[in-house]
């Protein structure tokens, strides 16, 4: 292979894995828990944008349940971040025709 051709598509991939960083700093991923009760959502970079209680769990007695709820919804969209951020790391491999275990440098 071509090292010109080789040093050119490194270039394209590392333009194309910042586009993608910026983009999944963008996108947003819900997190819920108590059966809907506890949202959160937050970006795929995990920036908490918001978070819902359902007003029937504002009770004081219900702190420590409402706590572990946040956290639960906090940790599912989390979760779900990674996912989404493992998805869009693929389909940028694919596009470059690397393998699915190829390990980008310095990661995502």
């Amino acid at each position: 292979m071509d090292m010109l051709k080789i040093m050119k598509q490194a270039k394209e991939m590392q333009g194309r894995m910042k586009q993608m960083q910026d983009e999944l700093g963008q996108l947003e991923v819900e997190g819920q828990a108590g059966g809907g009760m506890v949202k959160v959502v937050m970006t795929c970079k995990r920036d908490l944008k918001k978070l819902e209680i359902a007003p029937e769990l504002l009770n004081p007695e219900d702190k420590e349940t409402i706590e572990d709820l946040i956290i639960a919804a906090i940790n599912m969209a989390g979760a779900n971040a990674e996912t989404k951020m493992a998805e869009e790391t693929q389909k940028m491999m694919e596009e470059f025709g690397l393998p699915a275990n190829f390990e980008l440098p310095g990661g995502l």
